[in-house]
Order: structure tokens, then C-alpha cells, then sequence
């Protein structure tokens, strides 16, 4: 037991390595969120129970970004770096002191208040559901109301573990999680029925936190509980989380309002537009917010001891391989849509008809992953400065654009416009029941693209030319490497499509892993021709990595 402790203590440095090591751990857990979902369709197909436990969360949600957000670790860790550079690791202990009893109060009289008015906000978040079905779902959220207080103490001993750069023992939480929940669907639905799902997630939470104690106990930085609540312990982190708060809870808006929306249309609605949304959120994980996680300590490490250049190269060039692993990424996932929903979800209850609308849903969803991937990056480098007015200005233009796009949106697919037929037909899904939900990830990524261009429009314009050159030539290389991807891909498909039998899961994934493969090929050597500048400092950085890898074996001492 000694040496896995020991192991998830190593700290790791360098942005690649710890990128390429949340990237790793990002992808382990998206396997496992594929698993859930493959699981959760499988069993219940895109039908009513799965609207019911995705609505559940909407409530759970909000309060964890109510009050969760304020131990967000982008805003913890500047001021926690600063504090302990100036006043010594017991000033830090004292801090996070403070801020657990705050959170702890906090999260105790939000609940309170929330808990008896629960009957009456559930159905205007679903106004399609039946009274038995809103039963259903207020007990639901009854249990998943314990949820934000484990994520949001997570959070907390979370911001220490990302500052001491133990990024694996931060990995590790979602997996935790994850499984948590896989271990609802197949243990505990079984006994408690729909309710097993959700005593899964609260599991999985619970979990997310606890395996957090070791490095924080370890660091000597657990909380230490100093009497009364110090204002001015409390002060900068809810100066700088309050506009965090207010921009991450009008995302939630957002999904409250498309959600809300999505009861009303075809039973399962809700249920496809969630799958296709965690499927779109896989090259997210792996790709934004690996590499705006790993880049973030630094960043807030370079700008808190004035080394402003620094932090300029080292987020531009965080930005750069943000965009080189994205926009190829996204590319194949539009070409590779239905293959990757079928292989995925494909199963059990599960039909054909879900996966053709799940598939169309990604889609569109994919169109604005690469400026979902942007974003995590540029509020965390705004954050690291303590500049927290931009990135919610931008937030709320593109929340309240989105909340606009839904409402009209749907009201014009009520008219039967051009448009509409126009797209669900390159979507293939014209003649399919319930193809209107096409519409909720429009409005989401009219959203997505408008928050990046306030981000942009906001930008006080102070890079340096070689750096704005740089990341528009890397821009330029991956949509040019992501057109011969995609047509690579698109081509094998066309050239197997007689052979292959769709309905048969095995030739699909054959097919779609024979398309992706050539992709990647395509898309390797188009980035070998143009001399990518990402291409050969990643080779670089996994040579480096691989040179100095040494096996961590227990010592003697552990074999017990």
C-alpha cells in the first residue's frame, strides 16, 4: 500500500508530461463514462427513465455551482501559492480551514432552503414530464442532493493536490466517480431500481473526495479549524469566485432552459441530447481541459513572481497544442459520428433510430469543441491573473445568445423552414421521430462560438506578433491536417460502405477503426509536410518522457 501512496506523491513536472499524464488518466476515465453510458443504453435505450436520471442532476448541479464553485482550484490555487509563499504552509492550513466550515454552512443552508421548494421548481424544469413521473424525479434529486458536498469538499483538498503538482491523485478522482456509478447500474438498479443509479453517483462522489486525503495529509496541509470565520481568509477567494460563479451558473441556465425544452419533445430527447453532449465532452477531456489544467499551475506560478514573458510563452504555446490535437480530433468525429455511436451505445435497448439521431446530435455538438477546448484554457490564464471580469462578460453574452438561439430555433422548426430539412438532411435523419432535438446543440454551440468571440473581442490586445503568428500558422496547418483526415476517413467509408452490414456492430467498429486509422495517417503526414512546429515538440516530449522512465517497483518494505 506504501508504495502506491508513494507513487501517487510523485510530483510531475513539465507541461507535456503532466498533459500528456491527465491525458492519459482523462482518457481512462472517459473510457469509463463510455462504459456508464454504453451501460445506462444498453438498459434503458433513449426512453423516459434515462430523461428522469439526467434531469435529476439539474438541481444538484446548480447548487454545486452555487456553492461548490467558490473551492474551484483556478481560483484556489493562485491564492493558495500566494499565501504560502508569503506566510508559510501553517497559513495555508488555517486557510483551508476556514474555507471548509464556510463551504460546509454554506452547502448546509443552501440545502435547507432548496429542499421544501424542490416539489414546486421541478416541473417548470420539466414541463413534459407526467405528475408520476415528477415524483419519480423529486425523489431522485432528493439523493443526489449529497452530491455537491462531497464534489465541493473535492474541490477543495483538489486545489492543493493540482499546487503541489500531484496531477495523479487528481486524475484518479474521476475514475472513482465514474465507477461509482457503473457499480449503480449493475449492483444497485438491480435491488433499488432507479434509484440505484443515483446511489451510485453519491458513491462515486463520495469517492472523488476521499482518495484526495492522502497527498493533502501528507503535504501537512489538512485543514486546521481556527475558531471564528476570518473575513479576511474569506475575502479574496470569493472576490475572485464570485464572477467564476455567476458566468459557470448561467452555463447551467443554459442547460436548465434546452433541458427544459427537450421535455417537451419526443420521449428521449433529453436522454440523446446527454449522450451525444458526453461524447462531444471525450476529445474535450482529453485534449482542453488536459493540457488547461496542466498549463494552469504554471501559469498562475509564472505571473504570481512576475515573470510575464513566461506565462505568455508558456500559455501560447499550451494554446497551440490545444488546437493541434482538436481540430484534426474533430474533424474525424464528424465523419466517424454513427460508427462511434453505434459502437459505443449501440446495444441492447438501444435502437437504430437513437443512434441515427444520437449521431446527428454529436455533430452538431463537435462543431464548437474546438472553442469548448479554447475556452478552458483562456478563462484559466484570465483566472492566473486574477482578471475575472472578461471571461464572465464573454460567458454571459454567450449564455444569454444561446438561451436566445433555443427559444427561436425551435419556434422556426415549428414553421418547417428550409433551413431544417436542409440540415437534417446532411444529418440523414429527415424521415427519423424526433429529429427536432437537432436543433438544442445548435443553439448550444451559437453559444460556445459567440462566448469565444467575446473572449476575443475583450482581449486587450498585448501578445507579441510572433506569438499571435505562431498560433495562427498552427491554426492554419490543423484545419488543412483535419481536411485531409477527414476526407481520408470519409473515402474508406465510401469505398467499404457495399461490404459492410450497419447493422452489425462488429463490422461497424471494423469499419469505423479502419477509417480512423487512415485518418490519423492522413492526418500525421499532412503535419509531417507542413514541419508542424506541435508535431515535433511532441515527439520530443514523449522521447524525454520514455528516456527517463523508470519502473516504480515497492521496496521490500511494501511486500506486505
Amino acid at each position: 500500500m506504501r508504495w502506491l501512496l508513494r507513487i501517487m506523491d510523485t510530483e510531475q513536472s513539465g507541461l507535456h508530461q503532466a498533459a500528456l499524464l491527465l491525458g492519459g488518466s482523462a482518457l481512462a476515465s472517459q473510457i469509463l463514462a463510455l462504459l456508464r453510458d454504453r451501460l445506462l443504453a444498453h438498459t434503458f435505450g433513449a426512453g423516459r427513465e434515462l430523461d428522469l436520471y439526467y434531469t435529476a442532476f439539474r438541481i444538484p448541479d446548480f447548487i454545486f455551482v452555487a456553492v461548490g464553485s467558490f473551492l474551484a482550484v483556478t481560483v484556489l490555487i493562485p491564492v493558495l501559492l500566494e499565501r504560502e509563499r508569503v506566510s508559510g504552509p501553517e497559513a495555508v492550513q488555517k486557510m483551508l480551514g476556514t474555507l471548509l466550515v464556510f463551504f460546509a454552512l454554506s452547502m448546509l443552508a443552501v440545502t435547507v432552503l432548496v429542499l421544501p421548494l424542490i416539489p414546486h421548481i421541478l416541473p417548470w424544469l420539466a414541463p413534459g414530464f407526467s405528475p408520476t413521473e415528477l415524483v419519480t424525479l423529486r425523489h431522485l434529486t432528493y439523493v443526489l442532493l449529497l452530491s455537491p458536498l462531497f464534489l465541493g469538499l473535492s474541490n477543495l483538498f483538489g486545489a492543493v493536490t493540482q499546487a503541489r503538482r500531484r496531477f495523479l491523485t487528481y486524475a484518479l478522482a474521476p475514475l472513482l466517480y465514474n465507477l461509482g456509478i457503473i457499480l449503480g447500474v449493475i449492483g444497485l438498479y438491480p435491488i433499488f431500481g432507479i434509484l440505484g443509479l443515483v446511489y451510485g453517483v453519491v458513491l462515486g462522489a463520495l469517492a472523488h473526495f476521499l482518495i484526495q486525503l492522502p497527498v493533502v495529509v501528507k503535504a501537512g496541509m489538512f485543514p486546521r479549524f481556527a475558531g471564528m470565520l476570518s473575513w479576511q481568509e474569506l475575502k479574496p477567494i470569493v472576490s475572485r469566485s464570485l464572477p467564476r460563479t455567476l458566468a459557470l451558473g448561467s452555463n447551467q441556465l443554459v442547460l436548465v432552459f434546452i433541458l427544459a425544452i427537450a421535455s417537451t419533445m419526443t420521449v428521449g430527447s433529453i436522454a440523446v441530447f446527454n449522450l451525444a453532449y458526453n461524447l462531444q465532452s471525450v476529445p474535450l477531456a482529453l485534449v482542453g481541459v488536459s493540457y488547461s489544467i496542466a498549463a494552469f499551475p504554471t501559469l498562475a506560478r509564472f505571473w504570481s513572481g512576475g515573470n510575464h514573458t513566461e506565462f505568455l510563452s508558456s500559455a501560447s504555446r499550451a494554446l497551440r497544442h490545444i488546437i493541434f490535437w482538436s481540430v484534426p480530433i474533430a474533424a474525424l468525429f464528424i465523419v466517424l459520428r454513427a460508427h462511434l455511436v453505434r459502437t459505443i451505445l449501440g446495444s441492447g435497448s438501444f435502437t437504430w433510430q437513437d443512434t441515427r439521431l444520437t449521431a446527428a446530435v454529436l455533430a452538431v455538438f463537435t462543431i464548437s469543441v474546438v472553442c469548448q477546448s479554447i475556452i478552458q484554457l483562456v478563462d484559466r490564464a484570465y483566472y492566473a491573473v486574477g482578471k475575472t471580469k472578461e471571461p464572465v462578460i464573454a460567458k454571459l453574452l454567450g449564455s444569454a445568445l444561446a438561451i436566445a438561439a433555443t427559444f427561436i430555433l425551435v419556434s422556426w422548426v415549428e414553421l418547417g423552414p428550409i433551413w431544417f430539412n436542409g440540415l437534417t438532411n446532411i444529418l440523414h435523419i429527415a424521415n427519423v421521430t424526433g429529429r427536432e432535438v437537432v436543433v438544442l446543440p445548435l443553439a448550444f454551440s451559437i453559444g460556445t462560438l459567440a462566448n469565444i468571440f467575446f473572449l476575443w473581442y475583450l482581449f486587450d490586445g498585448s501578445a507579441p506578433r510572433q506569438v499571435v503568428y505562431d498560433v495562427g500558422r498552427t491554426l492554419g496547418d490543423s484545419l488543412l491536417a483535419a481536411f485531409f483526415a477527414g476526407t481520408a476517413a470519409y473515402l474508406v467509408i465510401r469505398f467499404t460502405a457495399p461490404y459492410v452490414d450497419l447493422q452489425f456492430a462488429p463490422w461497424v467498429f471494423a469499419q469505423g477503426l479502419l477509417a480512423g486509422i487512415s485518418g490519423i495517417v492522413a492526418c500525421i503526414v499532412a503535419f509531417s509536410f507542413l514541419r508542424s512546429k506541435e508535431l515535433g515538440e511532441l515527439w520530443g516530449a514523449l522521447h524525454r518522457r520514455m528516456s527517463k522512465m523508470v519502473p516504480v517497483q515497492p521496496g521490500p518494505e511494501d511486500m506486505k
